[in-house]
């Protein structure tokens, strides 16, 4: 939630990010409302002060034996009461609209931020590695799975329903150590890991911004007051929430848990494999700093970076982009997404998500520090995927895979797998050539 003050003084600014990031609402209705809501507040106030003036005028009166002015007094209080109940009940729905409208309104963007209306828009940065150039037909993760008995579609839709689906054996083992090698390595560089709860209450989904705009997307737990949270950054947020922080140094944690999205809206899109499922795992950074945008500037480069040396790590070839403000949520302020080279899909497919969110999180969740001049200030918070899988065994499988069948594991994964160097591929699983 924005500063009501900020967007009177930045309104065109704020309306061109709703409209830019395809939130529908009016700043300018929203000035109106708040016009009218403190109208009203002071009326109310007003009132009621008055009312307790004649209230002690009535009893001075009573006290003098002044009867006939005491009951002047009385009707006057009675027709002051009908007109403050008026003024309340105004108030409180006019007060409902304002909420409503400023839970709506979106972060700004950075001026940096490209223009344009969907990931299609997105600006290439750099690219990093090689794309493979296999010399013969390379299958997808999908059958490579199959294959070595990584995981079981068929099965996991059987019982979970579509988008779901079963690690077992060495597919099991393999994100394992894809999620602890990304643990270690953000440890290594001052991030606390934190196992997260997975239920958190309605109130964590929206100090982080999750609500309103992605309820949608999210898993409700009927007759409770509890969702299913699509990452851990809302509970490492909500763990820091209404408290005044020590940020002599930024808070960096690394949040480990699965996620649950129900992905309404793309239904056909990516139903294939593992790319797009209703539960996932994730290693996730969150970080929260001085409101200082030149710091929080630095780490949300830091954050990238964490993420690319997973990438580099895993040996696989990358792209960063910018990404442009019609594909950026209500929240975010800055927004880089990593994305690793997928043959299957002849394409890049998004593995990280790098947020600068600014103080949007922390004006809703009242994350506070004192400045240098002991000034409660709205702390800065950024978060970014370190690891999210399922989806990365894909660039992983079949970027690596061989044209005898077997796939090969980098060096970084291989102390996690018991010094495994290549999963063999079973007899006659070899790939089809295209010669």
């Amino acid at each position: 939630m924005m500063d009501i003050k900020d967007i009177r003084e930045r309104a065109e600014e704020f309306q061109a990010a709703a409209d830019g990031k395809k939130i529908a609402i009016s700043i300018a209705e929203l000035l109106v409302t708040d016009d009218r809501r403190r109208e009203l507040a002071g009326r109310a106030e007003a009132l009621r002060a008055l009312r307790n003036r004649r209230s002690a005028a009535v009893a001075a009166r009573i006290a003098a034996g002044e009867e006939a002015e005491a009951s002047l007094e009385k009707e006057r209080i009675r027709a002051e009461k009908e007109e403050l109940a008026n003024v309340e009940a105004e108030l409180e729905t006019v007060t409902l609209r304002y909420r409503y409208l400023m839970d709506r309104v979106p972060n700004r963007v950075s001026p940096d931020t490209p223009r344009g209306e969907s990931d299609a828009d997105n600006v290439e940065i750099t690219v990093t590695g090689r794309i493979p150039d296999f010399g013969f037909k390379p299958k997808d993760h999908v059958e490579l799975g199959e294959i070595h008995g990584l995981f079981d579609m068929e099965r996991g839709v059987k019982v979970a329903g579509s988008r779901s689906y079963f690690l077992k054996g060495n597919g099991l083992k393999l994100q394992r150590a894809v999620q602890q090698l990304a643990l270690d390595l953000l440890e290594e560089r001052g991030f606390t890991g934190m196992d997260v709860p997975l239920i958190v209450r309605t109130k964590a989904m929206h100090d982080t911004g999750f609500f309103p705009t992605g309820r949608d997307q999210t898993y409700k737990i009927e007759g409770e007051d509890a969702w299913l949270a699509g990452t851990s950054e809302v509970p490492l947020i909500a763990y820091f929430s209404n408290e005044t922080l020590d940020l002599t140094e930024p808070i960096k944690a690394a949040g480990i848990s699965a996620c649950f999205r129900s992905e309404v809206g793309s239904a056909g899109r990516d139903v294939r494999g593992l790319y797009r499922v209703h539960q996932f795992a994730k290693v996730e950074q969150v970080v929260i700093c001085r409101n200082d945008s030149e710091e929080s500037e630095r780490l949300l480069q830091e954050i990238t970076r964490n993420a690319e040396d997973l990438l580099d790590r895993l040996e696989l070839p990358y792209r960063k982009v910018a990404v442009c403000i019609g594909d950026m949520s209500q929240k975010n302020y800055k927004q880089y997404d990593i994305e690793t080279w997928m043959p299957s899909r002849d394409a890049y497919g998004e593995t990280h998500s790098a947020s600068h969110v600014g103080d949007f999180q922390a004006r809703r969740a009242g994350l506070r520090y004192r400045d240098e001049d002991g000034n409660l200030r709205f702390c800065h918070t950024l978060n970014n995927t370190a690891a999210a899988v399922p989806r990365l065994l894909i660039p992983l499988l079949e970027n690596h895979q061989r044209e005898d069948g077997s796939i090969y594991l980098p060096p970084a994964l291989r102390p996690y797998l018991g010094g495994l160097e290549f999963l063999a591929a079973p007899a006659g699983a070899a790939l089809e050539t295209d010669k």
